[in-house]
């Protein structure tokens, strides 16, 4: 599964039966340049005075700033600007193990999410061998 860490925060309610295999975000960092693709921001816009589109490309700018600087000097205090820059919205790619209780436990208790990644993440869950047969769910 690839979404933003504010994502995976709300995802580690169901931890219980669930195994999840990640590559280190501390020590991946650094390891290619920061992009606008490796961010979800589909939901930023500007408004007149408010650009919030823009500040997430000063923010890139910054975290390939600090990144630039950390593979030239190795000085920990670069990795440090990198850590505490990044946004919740910064997309990670993590594979996960559950059973089937949970795919019902997380169909039944965020559909209809306010977040989007969580009605495409159910939406997803519903697709599943034996959801329609166990649960009584169907792809909608």
């Amino acid at each position: 599964i690839t979404a933003p860490l504010y994502w995976w925060k709300d995802f580690y309610t169901y931890e219980f039966g669930i195994a999840v295999d990640t590559r280190s975000a501390m020590s991946e960092l650094a390891a290619k340049a920061f992009t606008l693709d490796d961010f979800s921001c589909e939901h930023l816009v500007d408004e007149g005075d408010n650009c919030w589109f823009c500040n997430l490309d000063v923010i890139i700018d910054s975290l390939n700033s600090a990144r630039e600087m950390f593979l030239i000097t190795k000085d920990k205090k670069y990795w440090w600007q990198m850590i505490q820059l990044l946004p919740s919205s910064y997309n990670q790619r993590r594979t996960i193990t559950m059973n089937y209780e949970n795919v019902f436990t997380i169909i039944k208790q965020r559909s209809g999410h306010k977040l989007d990644e969580w009605n495409e993440f159910v939406r997803i869950l519903k697709t599943l061998p034996y959801v329609k047969g166990i649960g009584g769910y169907e792809e909608k």
